[in-house]
């Protein structure tokens, strides 16, 4: 009988507090309070060397990022091989866009993860380049790179543990028709990258990696611009991510690789599994390992020399001027940027009067 009285009762606090505080009212009631920090968490948390946590960190995103991708491989080549999708005559699971997506969603995964305690980089040539124009420190870069590397091999071991069976079924029909292991198709394409049989010309295979690098890279550095008002830290993520599905879904039935990581660190379980022919066939392996060091850093020099503009990033105070404030203001006084500041706010309001008056007139 008091049901009536109680709702009432319940909607006008409602109205009285706002539906906000409502709702965290309602969530505070059921969420269980968060543990207090102990101490102790916090000192084996502060003893805890910063090389390590970082290391791990790379390793971690690296991993993240291939696992999804090459499971999204081997998905769509092992079905595609078996006898119910040779019987269809199309994929049972996977095509070329179900692996963009994987890389691309992976890559989100791995920055949203990972770069919290590493800085995100995920990628050899995206470290090298951050030593270059970012400053970041030279002496990292070697532990940097070799825990990305170690990532991608982790990923690769994974996954060919969990795809045994149906990898073991597809390397017998493979040495039984003759065409061995290291092809692309093959048993081993689904760790690392192999050209097209019709692919000899290593002239094409390395301008096409070479695009495909720089054109990431770009897309990269863009994203990390802080003064890039397009972009903010929860959407660079997935940015950065459809920009590696964009180039899988447009140039990976041609040959590409994006990552000296993801390659190298796949490319060496191949080799452990299916021989060493995977770093040997058609003198490929060089360029899926190499290039993308090259095309980065031309990509990044891009930005920076043609693109990039710091003095709006000091403006909005992601950066400061080596020579302080002082330094910033000889650099405005000698660069006319105050008179021709001046000049344009003029011009603005001259147009904007004349627009007035124009409308008035009319």
């Amino acid at each position: 009988m008091n049901l009536v009285p109680e709702t009432c009762e319940s909607n006008d606090a409602i109205v009285e507090i706002g539906a906000t505080e409502a709702v965290q009212q309602h969530y505070s009631r059921h969420v269980v309070a968060a543990k207090p920090v102990s101490q102790r968490k916090l000192d084996f948390e502060h003893s805890r060397p910063r090389w390590l946590r970082e290391c791990m960190a790379e390793a971690t995103g690296v991993f993240y990022y291939v696992f999804p991708g090459i499971a999204a491989i081997a998905s769509f080549t092992l079905n595609t091989t078996s006898e119910e999708g040779q019987a269809l005559g199309v994929p049972v699971f996977g095509s070329l866009f179900q692996i963009g997506w994987g890389f691309a969603i992976g890559i989100a995964f791995a920055i949203i993860t990972c770069a919290p305690t590493s800085g995100g980089h995920f990628n050899p040539a995206i470290t090298i380049c951050f030593a270059i124009w970012q400053g970041f420190p030279w002496k990292k870069v070697p532990h940097y790179i070799f825990s990305q590397i170690f990532g991608a091999f982790v990923a690769g071991l994974l996954m060919v543990g969990m795809y045994w069976p149906e990898i073991q079924r597809f390397k017998a029909e493979s040495i039984a028709s003759g065409r061995g292991l290291v092809y692309n198709g093959g048993p081993a394409s689904i760790l690392c990258t192999f050209p097209n049989a019709n692919q000899t010309n290593l002239g094409y295979l390395f301008l096409t990696e070479f695009f495909v690098d720089s054109f990431i890279g770009i897309v990269i550095w863009a994203n990390l611009d802080p003064a890039n008002p397009f972009v903010s830290p929860t959407s660079a993520p997935f940015a950065i991510g459809l920009a590696y599905g964009v180039m899988v879904w447009g140039f990976a039935d041609i040959a590409i690789s994006t990552n000296l990581a993801r390659d190298l660190g796949t490319r060496i379980v191949a080799a452990i599994f299916f021989g060493g022919e995977s770093f040997t066939y058609l003198n490929y392996s060089w360029i899926a390992i190499l290039v993308n060091v090259p095309a980065t850093i031309f990509a990044t020099g891009y930005y920076e020399f043609l693109m990039r503009d710091s003095l709006s990033t000091i403006g909005k105070g992601h950066a400061v001027h080596e020579g302080g404030e002082e330094g910033l203001m000889r650099h405005i006084t000698n660069t006319g940027q105050i008179e021709t500041g001046a000049a344009n706010a003029l011009r603005n309001n001259q147009s904007s009067s004349d627009e007035y008056n124009l409308g008035k007139r009319e």
